[in-house]
């Protein structure tokens, strides 16, 4: 908004301009307009020096304002009247007060007066005004009547002439001030003045639009966004067109319903968080309504969700990446606060009319996070307590640049895990707080925070007292009230003695004046709410009480479970009338029950709507109260269907953002795991218990009279064949059970047990040939299985190939290569963060390249669906991690650049799932009963690739140094000296130099690098290159440039180098400890070993590489040397090594590694390059 100038004598100028000429729309130019355009400037400059000189002084006015122009004379009069709190000897407050007596502190030039006006209304907004941090002077109070008439005076003079100022905007937005000295809040009204009684109703005469809302002093609104613009062509010369102009921040413009404006968010990244399924239990949902809307903030995994239910869109407010432990609002709703309860917690201060984070709070509490949260009504302050072995409460003044809390306190173990902390809503300088057996009281004065845990045993008032739940402050001051289990009411209340004033009473000393039992069920939830005071319970039910804690109403028949929250709407309730149909008190009285609209959340992950008037109740969220691990999309619609440990099965419209079907099965059915068919008109169910349904897909009931219960463990994966005649399932992590569909009816097949350890794929594919199913497994113990299913009959699953792939790294994941390419693959994934290519019909590993490397390696990962009737050269490759969810552009080619990851859920995430065209990717959370949908942009994915580079340019990035550095000049110098070597160094034929090397030099450049492949890695690098063009040229490759070198060395190379602590475990398992205490190997064993153990050396290979590594014979052995004589180097090794070899000496002597100290086991010993 452009700032509204008056200045008396200008305005009577325009006046005596309009009685001399009939038309003033065209005509006022010239001289007129040059008299016009000089003093304002001037004055304008006065203004601003004085307004940066008072600035902390202002007030707002104690009455509901009018336009007031007041003359040099009044101004000066008024600037020496004005008093702060300390001359006057009034309390400060933090609230917003409209009075009879306008004061404006801050506007002390004799010519310059800013307010809001609304059109067509004789109230109008202090929009410029701060908080009042005094009250109104006295003799100011006498010049009231005179200012009212004197506005209203030059109010219709300035109607006469057509002149009246623009309708202010319905909301004013607030925005961060430079000002960080300011201590209270300012507020910027609309249009009309609330009228509040004491039952928290609105009072007709204000309209249904107004609204107040209140900002942090860095958040306050600057002078230039908060006055109107006067769209006259009289006034504009008053004020230059540069002091008008300011450039607003989204903050600053934003009002309620900017944060779900259609493109109030460009996201281009490769994954984009568009919704979110589920919801945190343990934190508490908060109605945001606004005008009756379904608006409501609550936690979902990381990610803090608002949900607008009116408009079905979700605006999720994204930045922490552990799980959200707390939320707190402030009075307005319009400022969030979120904590996680991370290692590196977080505590982010969110706008919530642009969505926008305007503070965060770093390591607030670095052991173990956030626990509770709190903010003030006002929003200046917060309250956070860790979660930590000694817990820390802090009080934050987050609209400071203060780095640190402002005071802090250590509480004491013996008080036991604090829950719960609030602020006193009437005075921010007390809080409280309390775990399940101890409440603590605080006060904090002049960063000294002091606080007090008053004793309350049952022996106290000789009754039960039960575990605290929750505390609210009483509506009477200095009381306090705590809810328990026993349904009991704890009233405490300061401790004070009649000698005693009452100023020095410290108001953190309480104790328990009074035990009431309200009920007999336990108490969840205690909060006031206007004045009542309001409980629920673990049966759903929510009672209201006044004061006096006499029962007023309450709502029984809602069909709730156990309550953890309510939150009552910031809109005021309507007045009761002819016209509204509230719930009568159970008084005598009987009077029409006024409460505010409200949100109640479950233990069970129900959140429901309750209007006052009419007592309607609505359900907004019924979600899964267990953890979610099953998830599977349609592959012929837009649905996806999610089961949880708490037995529901539930189907969504991902498009629409509804649900299409749910069923609830029995206790104890957790449901593990679900799959569709390719029609998607069937779904396969596994439950925990060994039990498999097949279902139809839309109306959930069962295909079968009775379900397949073939396991007594859960069932862990399933999955149909392309052609639905095959249902395959994994039990026992280790057995696999295959059913049929035969004459329209399932029947059993047969199990097979062909892992001895956890199975990590299934999956059905076709054979080459044919249109056949075929039936693969892969697990922890390295062996890829195929099943026969042809030739197996009923009680028979027979096994066609079974086939070890991998030497040392344990496979987590395989699926089917998309048809990208003529050859058909199957990629896997193992611990050691590569991906393989195994030719799906020999097995042979044709590729190797490094995966996604985002702390921890690929444990699941699926094809993106291709568009029908496209022949495709790219593919995509969704996966996840630990807590990451990932997209990788195909074909595989180890290009860093061509993989992307966000964090998905904040602990673990479980289970990935595709749409059926490949627009969205869906992780599950697990325990967090969370699942989230990803939009994928395959156009930022390939930007965001390209930027990485073409060709060998990523991979130099990969080598140490890069392309500059000391390991490429060796490669270089390797690659040359290889040629050397292959043509004989000692020969006198001219050599030719070429840019390659003969494929059997590879093994000798890898371990000049510093790279030790084994036999089973030499003979997949030498195929994975040989084979290279074989399908599409039908030769072999013989030879090999540097630049396909460098990216198999790459690719090959371990990730990490091996550990001291890797070594140490292989001789606590093969050796034994000697008479020192320490763990050796007999070099007899030791030399059997290498010969019959793993790939084995041959005797002259163990003598050779031993005598080698002692320096016994040159570097080099057979492979430089014509000849090497083992018997001499097999006679020297007896001489030279001990007959008992510990870990330290095979290390440090045999190895040469470097010493490594016992406290850095863990440090990579330099057996190859790290990636």
């Amino acid at each position: 908004m452009i700032r509204l100038v008056i200045f008396k004598s200008k305005a009577q100028q325009c006046l005596n301009m309009a009685e001399s000429e009939q038309d003033l729309t065209e005509d006022v130019s010239g001289r007129d307009a040059e008299k016009h355009s000089e003093a304002p400037q001037e004055l304008l400059e006065n203004v601003g020096e004085q307004f940066d000189q008072n600035e902390g002084n202002r007030s707002l006015s104690s009455s509901s304002r009018k336009i007031i122009f007041f003359s040099e004379t009044e101004n000066a009069e008024e600037k020496d009247s004005t008093s702060t709190p300390e001359d006057t000897g009034q309390p400060a407050t933090n609230e917003v007060t409209m009075g009879e007596s306008p004061v404006n502190q801050a506007s002390q030039s004799t010519d310059l007066q800013d307010e809001v006006v609304s059109e067509g209304r004789e109230t109008v907004s202090a929009a410029l005004s701060p908080l009042a941090d005094s009250e109104t002077h006295p003799a100011e109070e006498k010049k009231h009547d005179s200012d009212i008439e004197e506005q209203m005076k030059v109010e219709k003079q300035m109607d006469q002439v057509g002149v009246r100022p623009s309708v202010a905007s319905s909301t004013s937005a607030q925005r961060p001030s430079t000002s960080g000295s300011r201590s209270k809040m300012d507020s910027t009204s609309t249009s009309q003045v609330i009228e509040q009684d004491g039952q928290g109703t609105v009072s007709h005469e204000a309209a249904e639009g107004a609204r107040t809302f209140s900002a942090p002093p860095r958040l306050r609104p600057d002078l230039a966004f908060c006055l109107p613009n006067v769209v006259t062509s009289d006034l504009c010369s008053c004020v230059a067109d540069d002091s008008r102009e300011t450039d607003a921040s989204l903050v600053e413009t934003a009002v309620c319903d900017t944060v779900f404006e259609e493109k109030s968010y460009i996201k281009q990244n490769s994954l984009n968080l568009v919704w979110s399924f589920g919801i945190n239990r343990d934190t508490p949902v908060h109605a945001l309504h606004i005008d009756n809307r379904r608006l409501i903030l609550y936690a979902s995994s990381h990610t803090a969700v608002i949900n607008n239910f009116s408009i079905t869109r979700q605006h999720l407010l994204q930045g922490h990446c552990s799980p959200l432990s707390c939320i707190a609002v402030s009075g307005n709703r319009r400022w969030v606060a979120t904590a996680d309860q991370g290692p590196e917690s977080l505590v982010i201060v969110w706008d919530t009319f642009s969505g926008i984070p305007v503070q965060t709070l770093f390591d607030c509490h670095p052991e173990g996070g956030v626990g509770a949260m709190a903010m003030t009504q006002d929003a200046k302050y917060l309250a956070t307590v860790g979660r930590g072995t000694v817990q820390r409460m802090s009080i934050w003044d987050w609209t400071s640049e203060t780095k640190g809390p402002l005071c802090s306190v250590d509480l004491s173990p013996a008080f036991s895990f604090q829950t719960f902390v609030l602020f006193n809503p009437e005075d921010n300088t007390e809080l409280l707080s309390n775990s399940k057996t101890e409440v603590v009281f605080y006060t904090w004065k002049d960063n000294q925070l002091e606080f007090a845990s008053p004793i309350l045993t049952d022996e106290t008032f000789n009754k039960i007292v039960g575990l605290y739940s929750q505390s609210v402050f009483h509506l009477t001051p200095s009381q306090v009230l705590t809810a328990t289990s026993a349904g009991n009411l704890v009233i405490w209340d300061t401790v004070s003695a009649p000698q005693i004033q009452l100023d020095a009473v410290k108001s953190y000393k309480k104790k328990a004046l009074k035990l009431m039992n309200l009920q007999s069920d336990s108490i969840t939830v205690v909060t006031v709410s206007d004045r009542y005071i309001v409980t629920c319970d673990v049966k759903g039910c929510i009672k209201f009480y006044d004061e006096q804690l006499c029962l007023l109403n309450w709502y029984s028949n809602f069909n709730l479970g156990a309550i953890s929250s309510i939150s009552f709407s910031s809109q005021p309730a309507t007045k009761a009338n002819e016209k509204t149909s509230y719930p009568s008190q159970s008084t005598i009285s009987a009077e029409q029950f006024i409460v505010r609209n409200f949100v109640v959340a479950t233990v069970d992950a129900t959140v429901a709507h309750v209007t006052g008037d009419g007592c309607k109740l609505e359900m907004l969220l019924q979600e899964h109260g267990a953890a979610v691990h099953a998830i599977a999309c349609n592959p012929a619609q837009p649905f996806i269907c999610m089961g949880s440990y708490c037995g529901l099965l539930k189907v969504w419209n991902y498009e629409k953002k509804e649900p299409v079907c749910s069923r609830l099965f029995g206790t104890g059915n957790y449901i593990q795991c679900v799959t569709y068919n390719k029609a998607g008109s069937m779904l396969g169910v596994g439950f925990t218990d060994g039990c498999v349904r097949i279902l139809d897909a839309l109306s959930l009931t069962d295909e079968l009279p009775e379900p397949f219960q073939y396991a007594r463990d859960a069932i862990t994966q399933i999955t149909f064949s392309h052609d639905s005649r095959f249902l395959a399932t994994v039990d026992s992590k280790t057995t696999v059970t295959v059913f049929m569909l035969k004459d329209k009816s399932w029947q059993y097949l047969g199990r097979q047990n062909a892992h001895f350890k956890q199975i990590r794929s299934l999956t059905f594919g076709t054979y080459l040939d044919s249109n056949q199913p075929r039936l693969l497994s892969f697990g922890e113990d390295r062996v890829l299985v195929e099943y026969n299913l042809a030739s197996s009959t009923v009680d028979d699953l027979q096994i066609l190939s079974s086939e070890r792939i991998e030497q040392s790294a344990i496979p987590t994941c395989m699926t089917w290569y998309p048809p990208i390419s003529k050859e058909s693959f199957i990629v896997t994934a193992n611990n050691q963060y590569k991906l393989k290519l195994y030719n799906a019909t020999t097995k042979m590993c044709r590729k190797t390249v490094l995966s996604p490397m985002y702390g921890s390696p690929v444990r699941k990962m699926e094809v993106l669906p291709f568009s029908n009737g496209k022949e495709n050269k790219i593919g995509y490759l969704a996966y996840i991690t630990d807590d990451k969810v990932g997209l990788q552009t195909l074909p595989l080619d180890g290009n860093p650049h061509k993989s992307c990851a966000v964090i998905c859920h904040g602990r673990m995430v479980s289970n990935i799932a595709c749409s059926n065209d490949g627009s969205y990717i869906f992780t599950a959370g697990g325990d967090d009963c969370t699942v989230h949908m990803w939009k994928v942009d395959l156009v930022a994915h390939e930007a965001v690739t390209a930027l990485g580079g073409e060709e060998l340019i990523p991979f130099y990035g990969l080598l140490e140094g890069g392309r500059d550095g000391e390991l490429f000049t060796e490669m270089e110098n390797y690659f040359y000296y290889s040629q050397l070597r292959y043509q004989h160094v000692s020969t006198m034929q001219p050599r030719e130099i070429s840019t390659h090397i003969p494929l059997q030099e590879v093994p000798f450049m890898m371990r000049a690098l510093g790279f030790y492949p084994t036999e089973k890695e030499i003979e997949d690098m030498l195929n994975e290159v040989k084979f290279s063009k074989y399908v599409d040229t039908g030769t072999y490759v013989t030879d090999i440039d540097l630049g396909e070198f460098i990216k198999l060395y790459i690719n090959h190379r371990p990730v990490f180098g091996i550990t001291a602590s890797e070594l140490h475990r292989v001789f606590d398992v093969l050796g034994y400890n000697n008479e020192n205490g320490e763990k050796i190997i007999k070099l007899g064993e030791l030399l059997q070993l290498l010969q019959s153990g793993g790939e084995c050396m041959a005797e002259e290979e163990v003598a050779e590489c031993l005598s080698t590594l002692l320096g016994l014979n040159p570097e080099g052995g057979s492979s430089e040397l014509i000849s090497f004589d083992a018997k001499s180097a097999s006679a020297l090794l007896e001489e030279q090594l001990p007959q008992e070899i510990t870990s330290e000496l095979f290390m440090n002597e045999i190895l040469g590694f470097p010493q490594i100290s016992t406290c850095g086991e863990e440090a990579a010993v330099p057996t190859a390059a790290p990636t």
